[in-house]
């Protein structure tokens, strides 16, 4: 009895090492972003660089870029996302469950070769729509009707990739909306409109609101798109600004102080959003509800369903018939028939290319290590918060959510900075982006795995505990099996986040490390759309199988957020 009772239990400092990890996977690199924000090459205290940030046109146009840009983005998105949600979830529409699946592969598809396939859809002399165009009315071959190389190209591009945060949010929050309320107005002498005015849209206002602040956070902190659209046109956003800084000769200090107020708006612009989505505007009091009536478009169905494929051929219909043209013709404006078919461009991505196979080796590998280090750490700090086992949990809770509101350009700054200098060396080698990976996705598993634990009651692991398991094996043969739909989703988020980040992999990667997502990039630098397109139908290959074996398995708690 006395042995058993001084018996030592490991999963104390274990859980410790856990939360000391976290705490150190955040806090260095965004101590070092501050550290190098306010001192000079010699380490002296200097208030210069953000004199310069502030003072200097080349860096305050790229800002002001960026807010003119995330404005027009969100007020695309405000506009096409709310009725195309009402058409999904309150009408007898047809095809509605093909509009969601089309939503939900706009969502998916990473922004940066949306921007790629409009670029081959849309580029003033080479895009197949200009070429249609200029065929159809016999124009001289400089005539254009499109130009995805300017700013209402980059914020097009943009919002076809955005609008679904927008979509879901405000389509969840009909489907929540008791029928009852809206039955109420109508025996009451309310029409459809008075309803839907006076009803349903207070309701829904605030998933609209914050559907919209994700959608100008994600406009704000993207670097494929602009990178791709905006640099050929000859202007900046904030995150190609930051990224050139790290161009010969860098200025970290200055790239450091550029990254903090893109930081401080990701933080208000997510605060804000946190307070919308927290205002109900009604309490259900009782049981069940009914669910929502239907109206019936009748003639209206044909505008309705032209809406929608409107919407859809933009962000995934034409991008992805673009994508497949490209990646089995000889060259991308020839017309698709039998004699310019080809393989040459499957062949060369896979056999010839040579930084194809260490591309996708490191991307695998990557994409591996950090989903399960990732779910892992996850699954313990999300015990350790939902059981409140250490002191300082809501801290530990706040820790795993924070790097959400780092945009990937950050986070790249943030450990670039920290891990190029001794004691701990780790540029040019995989160690150094798994570490950003694993940072910026660990809320995502973090919050999914955390809803997960609300819906286990702890008595079932007390009785382990009775019966002499210590917290790590009751974690482990107990709570974890409970889990396992919960745990192999987020695994399958994770590993979806790795595949398409290009944002932070861009400042990060060197000849031996490169991954799928900067060798699309490099390939758009020197014009290879065929290889581009090739690689990037893998990418999305492999996404979509992912995200299906993810929808397959019933998961506990909601779903985890996605980030671009």
């Amino acid at each position: 009895m006395a042995l058993a009772h001084f018996r030592i239990d490991p999963s104390k400092p274990v859980l410790i090492a856990f939360s000391a990890f976290l705490c150190a996977l955040i806090f260095l690199p965004l101590s070092w972003l501050v550290y190098f924000s306010v001192t000079d090459n010699a380490g002296a205290l200097t208030p210069n660089n953000f004199i310069q940030l502030v003072s200097d046109p080349t860096l305050l146009q790229p800002l002001l870029t960026t807010v003119q840009l995330a404005l027009g983005v969100g007020l695309i998105c405000s506009l096409v996302a709310p009725p195309l949600a009402w058409l999904v979830a309150r009408t007898d529409m047809p095809l509605r469950g093909w509009v969601r699946v089309l939503v939900t592969a706009s969502l998916v598809t990473p922004p940066f070769l949306g921007a790629i396939a409009w670029e081959i859809l849309a580029a003033p002399n080479s895009g197949i729509l200009n070429q249609w165009y200029r065929a159809l009315f016999d124009l001289d071959p400089y005539a254009s009707l499109l130009n995805i190389y300017t700013r209402f190209g980059l914020v097009f591009a943009i919002s076809c990739y955005t609008f679904p945060y927008v979509f879901v949010l405000v389509a969840n929050a009909l489907d929540r909306i008791p029928a009852d309320l809206e039955d109420a107005s109508a025996v009451l002498g309310g029409g459809a409109w008075y309803t839907a005015r006076r009803v349903t849209i207070p309701l829904v206002l605030p998933a609209i609101l914050a559907g919209t602040l994700v959608a100008l956070l994600q406009a704000m902190t993207l670097f494929g798109s602009p990178a791709i659209l905006a640099l050929p046109a000859g202007f900046h956003t904030m995150t190609t600004k930051i990224w050139s800084l790290f161009q010969y000769p860098p200025k970290p200090g200055l790239a450091a102080a550029a990254s903090l107020p893109l930081l401080l708006i990701t933080v208000v612009l997510l605060r804000t959003q946190h307070r919308l989505l927290r205002r109900r505007g009604y309490s259900i009091v009782g049981g069940k509800h009914g669910a929502p009536r239907l109206l019936h478009l009748g003639g209206w169905k044909w505008p309705a369903i032209l809406l929608c494929l409107l919407v859809l051929g933009s962000s995934v219909l034409l991008p992805y018939a673009a994508l497949i043209k490209t990646a089995v013709v000889k060259q991308p404006g020839e017309p698709l028939s039998w004699a310019n078919l080809t393989l040459h461009h499957i062949d060369f991505v896979f056999f010839e290319f040579s930084a194809t196979k260490l591309a996708l080796y490191n991307t695998f590998v990557l994409g591996v290590l950090t989903a399960t280090l990732g779910t892992a750490l996850a699954l313990v700090i999300a015990y350790l918060t939902a059981r409140q086992l250490v002191w300082g949990h809501r801290v530990l809770g706040f820790l795993a959510t924070a790097p959400i509101a780092i945009p990937g350009i950050v986070m790249g700054v943030a450990i670039f900075l920290s891990y190029t200098r001794p004691p701990l060396v780790l540029y040019g080698t995989l160690w150094i982006l798994l570490l950003a990976f694993l940072t910026i996705e660990l809320p995502a598993g973090y919050q999914q795995l955390q809803s997960a634990f609300r819906a286990i009651h702890p008595e079932l692991e007390e009785a382990s505990r009775i019966l002499g398991a210590n917290r790590l094996q009751s974690l482990w043969h107990i709570t974890a099996p409970l889990l396992r739909s919960g745990v192999i989703a987020t695994w399958c988020f994770i590993f979806i986040g790795v595949i398409r980040e290009l944002s932070a992999a861009i400042l990060l990667f060197t000849a031996d490390t490169k991954v799928v997502s900067t060798i699309i990039y490099d390939l758009n630098e020197s014009g290879d759309l065929g290889a581009i397109s090739v690689l990037g139908l893998t990418m999305l290959v492999v996404t979509f199988a992912v995200v299906i074996l993810a929808n397959r398995l019933p998961v506990l708690g909601a779903s985890a957020p996605g980030r671009s």
